[in-house]
C-alpha cells in the first residue's frame, strides 16, 4: 500500500508549491487556465510537455497533475473549493508561508489520511476529473469526444446560439483555412460583430502555430474569432490569442466549455446535493 502512496505524491506533489505561488502572483485567486499558465512560467515547462495527453486523451498530463494537487490543497484547507471554476486562496493558504518538500509531504499524507479513498492508494484517474470537479466531467469530456467532427461543429453551433449569437451558420468546406462556421454577436440594437469559428475536436493542446494559422485564415473577414475546443491551449498559444496589434480570438478549452454547459443548463440536468455541518450539531453534543 506505501509504495502506492509514493507513486501519486511522485506525480503531482511538485506542483503543489507551484499552485500556491501561482494564485498569489494572480492576486489571491485564478482561474484553472490562469493558474496553470502561471506555473509554465516559472517552471518554464516546453510546449511539449504542456501538451503531452494521457492515454485516456481526455486531459494532458500537465492538467491532470495541477488538478490533482489543487485537489489536495483543497482537502488540506488551503484553497476555497469554488463552484465557479475559480480557484481562490483560503486565510490558511495567505497564510502559508514558502512550502518546503516536508510541507509537501505532511499535505498529502493528512488528505489522505483524511479520505481514506481509492485516490490515497492508487494513482490518479486518467482525466484525473472525477474528485477534482464531478465524475459528470469526464464523462461529458468522453462524450464531447466521441461526437463525429460533423456532430461536434452542431454541437458548437447550438452553443454559440443559446450564448447569444445569432445567424450561426456551419460552413462546412474544406480548405477553408480551418474555419468552420460564422455567426453575428449582437451587443446592442447599434451594434454587431462578425464572428467566425472553429471548432476542434482535440485530445491534446492546441499550439500557437494553429492559432495563427485560424487568425491569417480570418482576417480581412471578420472582427473577431473563436476557437473551441475539447482539449486545452497551451500558455502560448493563449499570448497569442491576444498578441497585440492582431485581430483577437477567444479561445473556449474544455473547462471553460463544461463551465458554460453548467450555466446554461445545456446538456446537464442539475442536480442538488447537502453536505453534512458538524459545527452545528456540535452545539447539541454537550
Amino acid at each position: 500500500m506505501a509504495p502506492k502512496t509514493k507513486k501519486v505524491a511522485s506525480q503531482f506533489a511538485r506542483y503543489i508549491g507551484p499552485v500556491i505561488a501561482a494564485l498569489r502572483e494572480l492576486g489571491g485567486s485564478g482561474r484553472p487556465d490562469e493558474v496553470r499558465a502561471a506555473i509554465a512560467r516559472a517552471l518554464k515547462i516546453s510546449e511539449a510537455e504542456q501538451s503531452e495527453p494521457l492515454p485516456s486523451g481526455v486531459q494532458t498530463r500537465f492538467e491532470n497533475q495541477v488538478h490533482w494537487a489543487r485537489f489536495y490543497l483543497v482537502k488540506a484547507g488551503y484553497i476555497d473549493s469554488s463552484q465557479r471554476g475559480v480557484w481562490t486562496l483560503t486565510d490558511r493558504g495567505r497564510q502559508l508561508g514558502e512550502i518546503s518538500d516536508a510541507d509537501i509531504a505532511a499535505i498529502v499524507q493528512e488528505v489522505n489520511s483524511q479520505t481514506r479513498t481509492a485516490a490515497a492508494d492508487a494513482a490518479p484517474s486518467p482525466a484525473g476529473v472525477a474528485s477534482v470537479d464531478g465524475d459528470y466531467r469526464e464523462e461529458l469530456a468522453q462524450t464531447l469526444q466521441d461526437l463525429p467532427a460533423a456532430g461536434f461543429e452542431r454541437f458548437c453551433q447550438r452553443l454559440l446560439r443559446e450564448s447569444g449569437f445569432q445567424e450561426v451558420t456551419i460552413t462546412g468546406r474544406s480548405g477553408d483555412g480551418g474555419i468552420d462556421g460564422i455567426g453575428i454577436l449582437q451587443v446592442n440594437p447599434l451594434v454587431s460583430f462578425k464572428v467566425l469559428f472553429q471548432c476542434k475536436k482535440y485530445t491534446g493542446s492546441v499550439s500557437p502555430s494553429q492559432v495563427r494559422d485560424f487568425r491569417g485564415a480570418m482576417t480581412g473577414r471578420a472582427d473577431k474569432g473563436i476557437i473551441i475546443t475539447t482539449g486545452s491551449f497551451t500558455s502560448e498559444a493563449r499570448k497569442e490569442a491576444v498578441r497585440e496589434g492582431a485581430p483577437p480570438i477567444e479561445l473556449v478549452d474544455g473547462e471553460k466549455l463544461a463551465g458554460m454547459l453548467e450555466e446554461l443548463q445545456l446538456g446537464l440536468k442539475p442536480k442538488q446535493t447537502y453536505e453534512l455541518d458538524q459545527t452545528f450539531f456540535s452545539q447539541f453534543a454537550n
